[in-house]
């Protein structure tokens, strides 16, 4: 199979789809890698690495889509790319789709093979190609919240730590899973007074076993979110809901219950967000200040880790995009049934629940499909 990576053009993105050593896996299983010229730059993998490694180098992006018989990149098509899509090529990336209309509509007119890294999910439920940017956005929600509590960017002046003698911040998480729990990790390492909050009472009892008298868990109902919030100097919303949209979880009356200057991270933004308020920016332009709350929208935040992001998600989506290289889609599919969820559109229909619901689609089966195909 021919698989090409292209550069990432989405604002700031600078993580790559595939790294040299990945190169190194497709062409030793048989397959042909064509690499547009700088596409791992921004991650600190040069072309001649890529050479090295056994790719042929192409100085543009749209030779590379052209001849791929499947793309790998990191982030769903931007506008600019939707003409790329075809008929039977398989686009195996992060998608997003049941909160974008526009790609799920071009990807569906297209017949493109559409398989999303976020709802891949293996036998235990979990959903690997997603878990280590979840892990990084968790993370870096408390770390950029800290910073835009700082007074020149419109936050309340508040140091997340506190300091002898001074009241430390509080920081409530809401949703438990793993990117409530990554940012719980560092917010209570930075300090702050931390409460997290879920639906689930055992996650709860969980999270509770793990942190210990450190943070504060309490079950997620409206009641309970507004008194929180309005408590909080740093609030970071973690609600997924896999293959779904956000539910809107702080509404735009509820900014009225806050304390001037508070902070939103709504690191489910690429999900719609779970933010009423909530709209998508980017690194160069992260925040918006509405009704005197700081809102960080950021819809690729680990781009900005773009190393360490790389390899830690190029480590889980390699194992599936060799599979389906090797096979082709329909066998892959057949052979590892964590693929099944991970089809999200096939010869021009919507195969996710998800996005069929948000859209008003039909739903069609991915296995039936395929059989039909065999």
């Amino acid at each position: 199979m021919n698989v090409g990576l292209v550069k990432e053009i989405k604002n700031h993105e600078y993580r790559v789809g595939l790294t040299p050593n990945c190169v190194k896996a497709y062409v030793g299983d048989g397959n042909t890698v064509l690499v547009e010229a700088g596409a791992g730059e921004g991650s600190g993998f040069l072309d001649a690495m890529y050479r090295d490694a056994g790719a042929e180098l192409i100085p543009d992006a749209a030779t590379v889509w052209k001849r791929s018989d499947m793309i790998v990149k990191v982030k769903e098509p931007i506008e600019s790319e939707y003409g790329y899509l075809r008929q039977g090529l398989i686009l195996y990336t992060y998608l997003h789709l049941a909160a974008d209309r526009p790609l799920t509509d071009a990807i569906l007119a297209s017949g493109t093979q559409a398989v999303a890294y976020e709802t891949i999910t293996d036998s235990r439920g979990l959903l690997p190609c997603l878990t280590p940017m979840s892990e990084i956005a968790g993370r870096m929600s408390a770390q950029e919240g800290a910073k835009y509590l700082e007074r020149p960017f419109g936050g309340r002046g508040v140091l997340l730590a506190g300091v002898p003698g001074v009241t430390k911040a509080n920081v409530v998480i809401i949703g438990g899973g793993v990117v409530g729990m990554n940012a719980c990790k560092i917010a209570v390492g930075l300090g702050a007074n931390v409460t997290i909050m879920d639906v689930s009472a055992s996650r709860l009892a969980y999270l509770d076993d793990i942190f210990g008298s450190r943070i504060q868990t309490l079950y997620s109902t409206r009641a309970n979110v507004q008194d929180a919030i309005a408590e909080a100097d740093l609030v970071i919303g973690a609600v997924l809901i896999p293959g779904r949209k956000a539910p809107h979880l702080i509404k735009r009356e509820d900014l009225k219950l806050m304390k001037k200057g508070a902070v939103l991270v709504d690191v489910a933004v690429d999900q719609g967000g779970c933010f009423e308020t909530t709209h998508a920016t980017t690194h160069q332009d992260p925040i918006f200040i509405l009704d005197d709350i700081v809102h960080y929208c950021v819809a690729n935040m680990p781009g900005a880790v773009s190393h360490t992001s790389t390899l830690a998600l190029t480590n889980t989506t390699l194992r599936y995009g060799l599979l389906i290289a090797k096979n082709g889609l329909e066998r892959a599919v057949a052979m590892e049934p964590a693929l099944v969820p991970g089809v999200n559109c096939y010869g021009h229909r919507c195969t996710l629940q998800g996005v069929a619901e948000a859209f008003e689609l039909e739903c069609h089966d991915i296995t039936k499909l395929i059989a039909a195909v065999a």
